[in-house]
C-alpha cells in the first residue's frame, strides 16, 4: 500500500512528526521532493532529531529511505546530516538510498540564490541554500544528477570546479544510488511511505507564486519523484495545524494583527514552538484559514487530514478560525489565484469556545473536551474531508488515531 502524506498548509504542519509516527509500520520511506529547505522535526523519548534532506523514517532501523528523483540534494549537507544522526545512535548505512535521477545542488548555487534574492521585483524570502537555482538548472537542462557524478564517463565530462568539490563524495555515492523505480518495483505491495516537502501553499503551480518553493509539494509529485504511476498512490494525507503559519514573505490573509488580536500571535509562537528547524526564524502566525485548507483538499484529493497543533489552543477561551476572505467589499469562499487579492483580502471569522483544559495526555478521541471535538466536526464539514488523526502534542503517543491509515 502507497501513502502520502503531504502538508496542506506553508509547510511545518508537524509532517515529520506524522511521517514518524506512520514509519512504524512502513517498510519503505520515500522523500520524494524539495532539499535542505525544509525541516523536519522528530521526536523520540529523550531524543530529538532535526532533519532536512534526510527522510524521517531514519529511525526505524528496518525501514529503508530514499532520497527521490525530484530532490535537489546538497551533498555536503546531506552526509553531514547523516553523520550528525550517527551520532545521535542512529545506524543509518546500508538503509539509505538515493535516486540516480535526483539533481545536486552545487556551492556556487548558494550565492547565485543570494545574489538573485538581493534583486528579485518581489522578495521571496528565500532560504539561500540554492533551491531555486537547482531546480533552474534542471529545467535548463544544465543540471548535474547522481547517475552523472556515479558514472565515470559522465563524470569525466565535468569542469574542473565541479569535479573537485564532488570527487570526495562519488565512492559513498556509488554505494547508495539506485534506480529508484526498478526498487519500487522489488517493494510493490509493502507499506511504502512517501513523504512531502514543504506544504501545498508552496508548490510551484498550485501555490501561491511567486511567494512558494521551486518544486513539487502536492500530491502528484509522490508519484513523479516516488518512481511509480499516480495510479498507484491508495491513500493522502494532508497535515494541517489547528492554526496557521508562514514563514518568509508572501500573502497571509488570516495572520494575527496586533491591532485586532492583540499578543495572540506572540503567545501561539511561544506554544507552538513556531520557529523555523532550518533557519530559526520566527514563523507568522494566524487562525486556522479554512478557505486555503478546503482548497488544498480540492486540489490533492486529500483523503484525509492530519489536525496537529491542537494543544496550543488548551487554555484559550476562544478559538477563531477564517471560513472567508473580504476584498474590495467582496466576500470570497474560493482560495484566489491573485497574489494581489490576497494581499489585500482580510479574514471574515467565526469563533467557537475553547475547551480550557490539557489534552495532551488524551488517548481516545471521545475523551476529548466536547468544545474540541466541535471545533473539529466544523472543519470537517467545512473541507468536506475527515479528521482521521489529531496530533495532541510533540511525542510520538500524543497521536490519537480515529482511522488506521495502513488499511484500504
Amino acid at each position: 500500500m502507497n501513502v502520502v502524506v503531504i502538508g496542506a498548509q506553508w509547510g511545518d504542519e508537524g509532517k515529520g512528526k506524522i511521517v514518524d509516527f506512520l514509519a512504524a509500520q512502513s517498510d519503505v520511506v520515500v522523500r520524494f521532493s524539495g532539499g535542505a529547505n525544509a525541516g523536519h522535526t522528530i521526536v523520540a523519548g529523550e531524543n530529538t532529531y532535526k532533519l532536512h534532506l534526510v527522510p524521517s523514517g531514519i529511525v526505524y532501523e528496518n525501514t529503508r529511505n530514499i532520497l527521490g528523483t525530484a530532490m535537489v540534494i546538497d551533498i555536503e549537507e546531506l552526509f553531514k546530516e547523516l553523520d550528525t544522526v550517527e551520532a545521535q545512535g542512529l545506524d543509518w548505512r546500508g538503509r539509505v538510498f538515493i535516486s540516480q535521477r535526483a539533481h545536486v545542488v552545487l556551492p556556487k548555487y548558494k550565492k547565485q540564490d543570494v545574489d538573485m534574492e538581493a534583486v528579485r521585483r518581489n522578495p521571496i524570502g528565500t532560504t539561500g541554500r540554492g533551491i531555486g537555482i537547482a531546480y533552474a538548472q534542471k529545467a535548463h537542462r544544465e543540471g548535474i544528477r547522481v547517475i552523472d557524478i556515479v558514472d565515470p564517463a559522465s563524470f569525466s565530462e565535468l569542469s574542473d570546479e565541479e569535479k573537485t568539490y564532488l570527487e570526495p563524495y562519488v565512492e559513498r555515492l556509488t554505494e547508495m544510488s539506485v534506480d529508484i523505480t526498478a526498487l519500487m518495483a522489488e517493494n510493490r505491495g509493502k507499506h511504502v511511505l512517501f513523504e512531502g516537502a514543504q506544504g501545498i501553499l508552496l508548490d510551484i503551480d498550485i501555490g501561491t507564486y511567486p511567494f512558494v518553493s521551486s518544486g513539487y509539494s502536492a500530491a502528484a509529485g509522490a508519484a513523479a519523484g516516488g518512481g511509480i504511476g499516480p495510479k498507484n498512490l491508495d491513500r493522502i494525507l494532508g497535515v494541517c495545524k489547528a492554526y496557521t503559519t508562514r514563514v518568509g514573505n508572501g500573502p497571509f490573509p488570516s495572520e494575527f494583527t496586533p491591532d485586532r488580536d492583540g499578543e495572540l500571535e506572540s503567545i501561539v509562537r511561544e506554544l507552538g514552538r513556531e520557529y523555523g528547524v532550518t533557519t530559526g526564524r520566527p514563523r507568522r502566525c494566524g487562525y486556522l484559514d479554512l478557505v486555503a485548507l478546503k482548497y488544498a483538499c480540492r486540489t490533492n484529493s486529500i483523503d484525509s487530514l492530519v489536525l496537529t497543533h491542537l494543544d496550543v489552543y488548551d487554555e484559550m477561551d476562544r478559538v477563531t478560525a477564517c471560513v472567508a476572505y473580504s476584498c474590495d467589499g467582496k466576500e470570497i469562499v474560493d482560495f484566489p489565484a491573485s497574489v494581489k487579492t490576497l494581499e489585500k483580502a482580510v479574514p471574515v471569522t467565526k469563533s467557537f469556545k475553547g475547551w480550557k483544559s490539557p489534552i495532551s495526555d488524551i488517548a481516545e478521541f471521545d475523551a476529548l473536551p466536547q468544545n474540541a471535538k466541535d471545533y473539529i466536526a466544523f472543519i470537517e464539514d467545512y473541507t468536506e474531508t475527515s479528521i482521521d488523526i489529531v496530533s495532541v502534542g510533540y511525542q510520538r503517543d500524543q497521536t490519537i488515531v480515529r482511522k488506521k491509515v495502513w488499511s484500504r
